[in-house]
């Protein structure tokens, strides 16, 4: 169906985080380590107050259970087994049993498709184009105008991004943000990291720019030279690839839009791929590994000896995102538990630039991600009765409930207001069954929801692993000492807050096959792994040489088409978001 063709996938396909979906992390809220929509429309939802005139009531129809398939990895199950399930079955008569994916996504969505017969509501994750294509989902406006104020209340800001080319709006993203936008106060996005070790070592000194950072690593690793260490390393495996590509962005001061900057007055975008921030990174990657301190091994390592590598403790340095190295960052807390608390080697993040003066853009802004959502399917045998329920879930209560459990169980109140969890709680979340027997662990994600960065009326976080209070809960006094010493209490507070970008992220806009933009981004990535790693591990000599020839790879790509489709859609969005 033409109309639904520009619902193609975002250059980081949000599924490619899929992986760490469920894993516990140290704020112990899974919702972190969902796939990082974090969600934008520079204009946020910040009316909050209406939402009681829908407050949930007691069910007055019958009870009614509707299938739900969920394109992610977990343990099926009815939601009235789960405490929280059951609560909101009480309200609403409602229950799901919850199907997930087993095996290959593009087989189950090809066989519902073939068959035409659908679960009640889907979440199909990178199967979303093919299911739009199908005509799997209901249209929802009309559904939406008669049954759903508060969806209203929180998609509002967003309803023209979630129109598709025939005006219809089949799908409710996760990652509206309503109320105050509120950082993640740990650090899940991009960073360069170093080991606490050489921090201490050098007696904690304030490291912002590039050349600071690098010669951070060169003089500790000098000092260790019997000791096998490698100075820095970085990921190039499959999809994760712009583990290697992103840095020279941030290094310039811009935040992931993907595969252009920005400017923040004209929007015109421009890609960085072959300009001098990226070769200013490639020859820093260049020097190091002509010195002995790069792992020449980055090229060729998968993503499972990546992580294997940055918990033996050999690896001074690297640059990656929060989410895509948690499950090495969670395995090194636990054997500082286990070692008495020194946590030498874990690593600990900066926001570094190229020089001084540049303002860093690491965490990211309020965003809007309208490529992921759950939809109703034709095969849905009441309609109404769904959409009543998102409508009675997008209550303050009700996603303070989803997101936060159980009050006197999965957290406490304080005389003030504000949420927190207690240690016990807290260690109990980590129990990834625990959660889903709670049923955090089902409904914290992959339905309508106030987005990651959300905020209640009060000024607490929707989200518990945004709470100040529970992430320094979940910090060690070494790392509390450690984050004192730079005068915060978070890792966030290192970081510049993130400036208002109406776009953002401009990875998540579509692009139409076979266009020019289009193979633009499907062709460039081949480029850069032929010529990433000659020039890198190359001999000083070599590099302007490869430098060059790389670029002129680069220039026989569409650029010029490319950077003028991505300028005009940026433009196009923020038009849509302020209406």
């Amino acid at each position: 169906m033409k109309t639904r063709k520009k619902w193609q996938l975002g250059i980081m396909s949000l599924t490619l985080m899929m992986s760490i979906v469920g894993c516990s992390s140290g704020n112990n809220n899974a919702n972190e380590n969902a796939p990082k929509e974090t969600g934008n429309a520079a204009t946020t939802n910040t009316d909050t107050t209406t939402n009681t005139t829908e407050a949930a009531e007691p069910a007055k129809e019958e009870p009614v259970t509707f299938t739900y398939f969920n394109a992610t990895a977990n343990k099926d199950t009815d939601t009235n087994k789960t405490e929280i399930g059951k609560i909101l079955e009480d309200q609403t008569g409602v229950n799901f049993k919850m199907e997930h994916l087993v095996g290959d996504l593009n087989t189950k969505i090809g066989t519902m498709i073939a068959s035409n017969e659908y679960p009640d509501i889907l979440q199909p994750d990178a199967g979303i184009d093919k299911v739009l294509e199908a005509g799997a989902f209901i249209p929802l406006n009309d559904l939406i105008d008669q049954y759903g104020p508060n969806i209203k209340r929180v998609y509002g800001p967003y309803m023209n991004l979630m129109k598709s080319d025939d005006g219809n709006i089949y799908f409710l993203p996760f990652s509206a943000v309503v109320g105050e936008y509120k950082p993640n106060p740990t650090i899940d996005q991009g960073a360069f990291w170093v080991q606490n070790r050489v921090l201490k070592d050098a007696g904690y000194p304030q490291i912002k720019t590039f050349d600071e950072y690098f010669n951070l690593i060169k003089d500790y690793a000098g000092k260790h030279k019997d000791d096998k260490l490698t100075g820095f390393m970085s990921l190039t495996h499959d999809w994760r690839f712009f583990a290697t590509t992103n840095p020279p962005n941030h290094l310039a001061g811009y935040p992931n839009d993907g595969e252009v900057q920005v400017d923040m007055t004209s929007m015109d975008s421009k890609i960085y791929a072959a300009n001098d921030d990226t070769k200013r990174w490639l020859k820093k990657l260049n020097e190091f590994n002509a010195e002995g301190l790069f792992d020449k091994s980055s090229f060729v390592d998968n993503y499972d000896q990546y992580l294997a590598k940055l918990t033996s403790g050999k690896v001074l340095g690297f640059f990656d995102y929060g989410w895509q190295v948690n499950q090495a960052l969670q395995t090194l807390k636990t054997e500082t538990l286990k070692n008495g608390g020194n946590d030498d080697l874990e690593y600990f993040p900066l926001p570094i630039v190229f020089d001084a003066g540049v303002k860093d853009q690491y965490i990211d802004p309020a965003s809007f991600v309208n490529n992921r959502g759950v939809g109703i399917t034709t095969s849905a045998k009441d309609p109404v009765r769904i959409i009543k329920f998102f409508n009675n879930l997008l209550t303050d209560e009700n996603q303070k409930l989803v997101q936060w459990g159980v009050q006197g169980k999965n957290y406490e109140v304080d005389d003030k207001g504000r949420l927190y969890r207690t240690q016990e709680e807290i260690d109990k979340l980590k129990d990834n069954d625990y959660k889903r027997q709670v049923g955090i662990g089902y409904f914290e994600y992959y339905w309508p929801m106030y987005g990651q960065g959300s905020t209640f009326p009060d000024g607490n976080a929707v989200n518990p692993g945004r709470q100040p209070e529970v992430a320094q809960a979940s910090f060690t006094p070494a790392e509390k000492d450690r984050l004192a010493k730079y005068g915060v209490q978070t890792y966030a507070e290192m970081f510049s807050a993130p400036d208002d970008r109406p776009w953002y992220p401009a990875w998540s806009i579509a692009l139409e096959q076979g266009t020019d933009a289009q193979i633009y981004t499907a062709k460039k990535p081949d480029v850069q792994r032929k010529y990433f790693a000659k020039i890198v591990l190359a001999s000083p000599d070599k590099f302007d040489g490869l430098w060059n020839e790389y670029v002129g790879e680069i220039e026989k790509l569409p650029v010029a088409e490319y950077e003028k489709t991505m300028t005009e859609e940026v433009k196009e969005k923020v038009a849509k978001i302020k209406g």
